[in-house]
């Protein structure tokens, strides 16, 4: 990183024991519904590769939806990991509880020019980009951010805020890669213990929303944050997820936290190839156990004995 820049790592209250060397995995769900297959095959990845390497397994409770995330789901995703087998230290990290260390992590970022209002609805951008032939879309599909707002002045900026008009906080990404002031990657591992380098490439994500003013924060910051404070050192998570380690290593290189090894393995899939989720109304895990389908029966079907 560009010495100008260096401020030292972001505090997030690292909570992993100092002199433990053993590897950490976690498992880390949101309670906006119930856990169905997809979710088991990961959860006892994570578990396994602890076991069999002799690591610690973490369960991390990914709630910063408030609006979405509802108790009866996280109870439910204690009784179907129980239900399946899985044992993890206590206690669990509920990010709801944690906005502070999230804040702490958004102020460095406008500290450091990193950020900016932006005050565009999504109606606003698709007109905007809908006027364009051959717009580029990000990793997830949607359309790049066409930089509307970047090079509003500040005290139009300043304006617009005190009136109350909704904003969220977007990266200024070229000015972010160009703090960096270097070529990022990570370490990919695949179903052995053998490693590839890939390159990291956040540009594909553009100016990306890190934080809203309903929720003061994104997946991206939290679970950065979160693993670098728990001391995770194997991310182990679904395929769909790849490209968004390249935005994760870019705020692990700001915010100067250590680098995980990652593992992303492939996703379970319905007879007509769409990946198993929640919004699709995959059948859950406590569904399963109602029409009589044991823990055993889904281990063996998943391939862990």
């Amino acid at each position: 990183m560009n010495s100008q820049y260096r401020t030292g790592p972001v505090d997030v209250g690292a909570l992993a024991p100092k002199d433990d060397l053993r590897r950490v995995f976690r498992f880390a769900p949101s309670p906006n519904g119930f856990l169905h297959i997809g979710h088991a095959y990961s959860a006892l990845r994570n578990f396994e590769m602890a076991r069999r390497t002799d690591g610690r397994f973490l369960l991390r409770i990914e709630d910063i939806d408030t609006e979405r995330c509802r108790p009866e789901y996280e109870q439910a995703i204690y009784e179907d990991l129980e239900w399946l087998g899985l044992t993890w230290e206590e206690p669990v990290l509920r990010q709801s509880e944690h906005f502070s260390a999230y804040s702490k992590a958004v102020e460095h970022l406008q500290e450091r020019g990193l950020l900016y209002s932006c005050f565009c609805s999504r109606l606003e951008i698709s007109r905007v980009v809908t006027e364009r032939r051959d717009w580029s879309h990000d990793p997830d599909g949607g359309p790049i951010y066409p930089g509307i707002c970047r090079p509003l002045p500040e005290g139009e900026r300043a304006r617009r805020l005190a009136s109350g008009q909704h904003a969220a906080l977007r990266i200024d990404m070229p000015q972010a890669a160009s703090q960096v002031g270097h070529l990022l990657g990570w370490s990919e591992y695949g179903e052995g213990e053998d490693a590839r380098d890939v390159h990291a490439d956040p540009s594909n994500w553009g100016d990306c929303v890190l934080a809203r003013k309903d929720i003061p924060t994104s997946y991206h910051i939290s679970v950065v944050v979160d693993d670098a404070r728990q001391g995770v050192t194997d991310i182990v998570r679904g395929q769909d997820l790849f490209e968004a380690t390249s935005l994760h290593r870019l705020l692990q290189e700001i915010f100067d936290l250590p680098m995980p090894r990652y593992h992303h393995h492939d996703l379970l899939r319905d007879p007509a190839g769409q990946k198993l989720s929640k919004s699709t109304r995959a059948k859950s895990l406590r569904a399963l156990r109602e029409e009589g389908i044991t823990a055993q029966d889904v281990r063996k079907r998943l391939g862990f004995s």
